[in-house]
């Protein structure tokens, strides 16, 4: 059986004029680890290892096969250490799984798991991280944002459906602002080798 991991989904809020903004929206339980019921090496030798999968549940995510009936993410990329300091999920990732450093209680200290992060693919849609959709840990180009006041904005989907209506759209990412078009009316942060997003109206 799997280990159990109680997970905080993070979702990221972005903020115009280039200085970022990073917020995170915690589950129904505060930040999470493995527990200790059980096992914490799961069906490899690290815990949501890349290419592996994990179940949805209200209060926890457990590691299963992706072959299974149960398995509903697939792990796309894995980084030890804390989100902040480590290298961004990719654009299209769902949600992250906030993997919290745990011990065995065993003496030989087999099926440790370090401090790290799983970014997480649904299997099935929906998918909030594609572009467009409103969701995901990351703003990317073809994401809609509405302002939010205090000169923040916030990602929303883009057909409109949503409580908050799309006021820009980010439709270039650029290392830095003088590379965006003429026509750009707002500076969104992204994150990653091109953190400046150029937005239009919508």
């Amino acid at each position: 059986m799997g280990a159990v991991l109680l997970a905080a989904v993070l979702v990221t809020g972005c903020q115009s004029g280039g200085t970022g903004d990073e917020e995170a929206r915690l589950g129904e339980n505060a930040p999470a680890s493995p527990t200790r019921n059980g096992p914490i090496s799961g069906y490899g030798t690290v815990f949501l290892a890349v290419d592996e999968c994990s179940s949805f549940g209200t209060t926890s995510f457990t590691e299963v096969p992706c072959g299974g009936e149960r398995a509903a993410a697939r792990v796309v990329a894995r980084f030890d250490g804390a989100v902040g300091d480590g290298p961004p999920c990719p654009g299209t990732t769902d949600f992250v799984l906030h993997i919290s450093e745990q011990s065995p209680s065993d003496e030989d200290g087999d099926g440790a798991v370090p401090q790290g992060y799983a970014c997480m693919r649904n299997l099935a849609p929906p998918h909030p991280g594609d572009p467009g959709s409103g969701g995901g840990p990351r703003t990317i180009v073809g994401d809609c944002v509405y302002n939010s006041g205090g000169r923040q904005v916030r990602e929303t989907s883009c057909d409109g459906k949503a409580a908050k209506k799309p006021q820009y759209k980010v439709v270039k990412a650029v290392a830095k602002r003088t590379e965006c078009p003429v026509s750009t009316a707002l500076y969104v942060q992204l994150g990653g080798e091109r953190p400046v997003g150029c937005a239009r109206p919508v």
